[in-house]
């Protein structure tokens, strides 16, 4: 799912202690809706994009051009 990979390592810094004030997520890529997921589940995450693309297709990967990033990083 969208922002799957980087809701799960959060949600394992949160478990171990770290709030979400304490976190600062890196991206190259990212996505509104993703962006809008991590807001609203950790408050105070302070998120750095490279660049934000518009929109998400019917699967969830960004678009134009990205794709699924851990798909083609892991040919999976």
């Amino acid at each position: 799912p969208l922002g799957g990979t980087i809701v799960a390592a959060i949600d394992l810094l949160v478990d171990r202690g770290v709030t979400s004030k304490q976190i600062k997520v890196v991206s190259a890529v990212a996505a509104p809706p993703a962006l809008q997921k991590l807001s609203n589940k950790f408050p105070g995450l302070h998120v750095y994009a490279g660049m934000i693309d518009s929109e998400v297709d019917e699967r969830g990967y960004i678009v134009p051009g990205l794709g699924d990033a851990g798909d083609r990083s892991f040919n999976t």
